[in-house]
């Protein structure tokens, strides 16, 4: 059963959620942080991380469009982020599709302890070190193909790892669930992964229980995904239906409609 009472609680409190982020869904992840009811910032600049983290509920590290320059940034943050024990959520985009990139996202998750690692089945299964193989930030494997390293990764750093795809896999070491909600006009859309980290970094500002909080959100993306499609003539109708879904989708709805397996 999804805890759908977090979708009260985020518009209740209208979390402040610390988006480190990257150029092409800065947009995407702020509009969906608004639609679900949380309040984004988007605050990169080395001088003010530490203090922009101080003041929010959680931190987003997203290392899509990855640059020297914004590692050191988001290391920063992170660090003072466990300084004050408010949870991390970090997207590993593209890591295998080149070492560099394999290389930052190991160093972010050594440096920053990340509370929920959210990526596609290649991008989790290069972190467990089962493949070195990815598509740019596509995933060329099955979810369930990275269920193993999706544990293997959530026991050896005691926090939670979220599998996306057709089926989303959500793993607490040895807790895992699926859900099986969403729509395949997801894929045709930019960002959508993204987005369900930020949405990740709103629920657990206000869920301390890492788990039920992810699978929560992705079972929101999946729900608002399914009513948006059905409102939608194709990507670029359905990107603004998931909008207007996301800030209108009710606990009840989103109840009645998961398909959660645990």
């Amino acid at each position: 059963m999804v805890k759908a009472s977090i979708l009260n609680e985020i518009r209740n409190n209208s979390p402040l959620v610390h988006n480190i982020t990257n150029y092409v869904v800065m947009n995407n992840t702020a509009n969906a942080l608004l639609s679900v009811g949380a309040s984004p910032v988007m605050a990169h600049s080395l001088d003010e991380v530490e203090e922009i983290i101080s003041i929010s509920s959680s931190l987003v590290i997203n290392m899509g469009t990855l640059s020297e320059h914004w590692v050191d940034r988001m290391i920063k943050a992170g660090k003072k982020a466990n300084e004050l024990n408010k949870p991390i959520v970090f997207d590993p985009v593209g890591v295998g599709a080149s070492s560099y990139r394999t290389k930052v996202a190991k160093e972010i998750i050594e440096k920053t302890n990340p509370s929920v690692i959210r990526g596609n089945a290649s991008e989790i299964m290069v972190l467990a070190q089962l493949s070195s193989v990815t598509k740019g930030v596509d995933s060329t494997a099955k979810t369930v193909e990275a269920l193993d390293g999706a544990i293997q990764l959530s026991k050896e750093l005691n926090n939670t790892v979220v599998v996306s795809g057709e089926t989303d896999y959500i793993v607490t070491r040895d807790k895992i669930s699926s859900v099986n909600n969403g729509s395949e006009l997801m894929s045709k859309v930019t960002g959508m992964g993204c987005t369900a980290t930020s949405v990740i970094g709103a629920s657990v500002a206000v869920e301390d229980d890492l788990h039920e909080a992810a699978v929560f959100s992705m079972v929101l993306m999946g729900v608002a995904g399914e009513i948006a499609e059905s409102k939608s003539n194709g990507p670029g109708s359905f990107q603004i239906s998931l909008l207007d879904t996301l800030a209108s989708v009710s606990s009840k709805i989103i109840s009645d409609n998961a398909r959660i397996n645990d």
